[in-house]
């Protein structure tokens, strides 16, 4: 009896758990549907590397780039490269290093109409509506408004672990992502021959990077979305491909 009780006890707290990695806005993801189901889900690839999903050379450094930031070029052209994979800005992962901006994140205009969005995306600042089309700037709003999660609820920010079970990771990886990472995620070099980092080394090293591509892809590629999986199954594949080698 007793042991019944504990193991309710324990299943009623892993529910609650999965309960709360659920997003807020998951109604509002309920209502896309058809068309805009599918901009949500390019958004969050042309918040990675809108002009690399959309085939343009961009060879200047944004005009609002930061001089406390350290890069130039078409990279400062990068959502991410200001507001961060974790979507935090300079009160995540890039509060400090080599993609330290001072810029703040996006998590303010999480459920917020993806029309005000659209207007900022257009204004002064950001200055995406003369170099991003209409249709994909609707996209890139819809994802800040409805695509973006807390992440620090499903990633320790000490240990950078996901909270996700591997076991069954391991399962979606081996029968989805194995065609182009391999079994060991060493099938894709993302950086050189010389200075490796293959799967397992970013999904240590910037989870949330790995994480957003999980859900939504990879600009340029034929990466699919596992948007069609539920958060919990998202992070289970991240838990797996932090067990894969880095070297």
């Amino acid at each position: 009896m007793k042991k019944n009780k504990q193991l309710s006890a324990f299943l009623i707290g892993l529910a609650l758990l999965f309960a709360s990695v659920i997003p807020a806005h998951a109604e509002e993801l309920d209502k896309l549907t058809g068309k805009k189901f599918a901009q949500l889900a390019r958004g969050g690839v042309l918040y990675d590397n809108w002009f690399e999903e959309l085939g343009v050379k961009v060879d200047k450094t944004h005009p609002s780039y930061p001089s406390a930031g350290k890069e130039k070029g078409s990279v400062t052209w990068r959502c991410k490269e200001c507001h961060g994979w974790d979507y935090k800005g300079k009160s995540g992962a890039y509060s400090s290093g080599s993609h330290y901006t001072g810029i703040v994140g996006i998590r303010a205009y999480a459920n917020q109409a993806p029309e005000e969005v659209m207007k900022i995306l257009k204004n002064d600042t950001h200055s995406f509506g003369s170099m991003i089309p209409e249709d994909s700037l609707e996209a890139l709003a819809l994802f800040v408004a409805y695509g973006q999660t807390d992440m620090d609820l499903y990633i320790d920010r000490a240990s950078k672990k996901s909270i996700g079970d591997p076991v069954n990771g391991g399962r979606i990886f081996l029968a989805t992502c194995i065609k182009c990472h391999n079994e060991d995620g060493k099938a894709i070099n993302f950086k050189d021959e010389k200075n490796p980092e293959y799967l397992g080394t970013v999904a240590k090293k910037n989870p949330w990077e790995t994480l957003h591509n999980i859900r939504w892809g990879h600009p340029g590629s034929q990466m699919i979305s596992l948007l069609f999986l539920g958060l919990k199954e998202q992070l289970d594949v991240l838990a797996f491909c932090q067990t894969l080698p880095e070297k």
